[in-house]
């Protein structure tokens, strides 16, 4: 009897703010490579996509073993198209020194969640560095490289994460 597992992949961003879109890109990718197979995606699996609403990422995440969220970074000095992976535990989470009053986003819902009690039981971020946020549509050339290679990694982290479970 296989074991069954929910998990959630949660592409965040804003498809009209270049490659603010990454994360929405990434998961369409997603939905293309699952239609083009034989095998279809892990049961309880959800592909989504959100705005980085705090609430609405909590309500995506909630009651999964694993949750995989993939969003544009913004660094300085940026390295376009450079993917950032960050594991985290449910138990391993500890409360940041502050955090924001303005500007919600993925890691004050990730503090929110821990505070609720709503967090999912693995969460992996990948952040992919972005080269252009400003309005219009379509990725830069450097981050739009990275979707094919970005959905391939996170099918492997699912794989990855059903033979643990499998594993006990």
């Amino acid at each position: 009897m296989p074991i069954r597992t929910r998990i959630a992949v949660i592409g965040v961003g804003n498809e009209f703010r270049r490659d603010d879109g990454v994360g929405l890109a990434v998961v369409a990718r997603l939905r293309e490579r699952a239609a083009d197979r034989d095998r279809p995606l892990p049961t309880g699996m959800l592909l989504a996509t959100c705005d980085g609403d705090p609430a609405r990422l909590i309500g995506l995440w909630e009651g999964t073993d694993l949750a995989v969220v993939v969003d544009a970074a913004h660094a300085h000095p940026a390295r376009p198209g450079h993917v950032h992976r960050l594991a985290l535990e449910a138990g391993e989470l500890d409360r940041p020194p502050t955090t924001s009053s303005h500007g919600l986003g993925l890691g004050e819902g990730v503090e929110l969640a821990r505070v609720l009690g709503r967090l999912p039981g693995r969460l992996v971020v990948y952040a992919v560095e972005g080269a252009d946020t400003a309005l219009g549509t379509g990725l830069s050339p450097r981050v739009g490289a990275v979707v094919e290679p970005l959905a391939a990694d996170i099918e492997d982290e699912i794989v990855r994460h059903g033979d643990a479970a499998a594993r006990g």
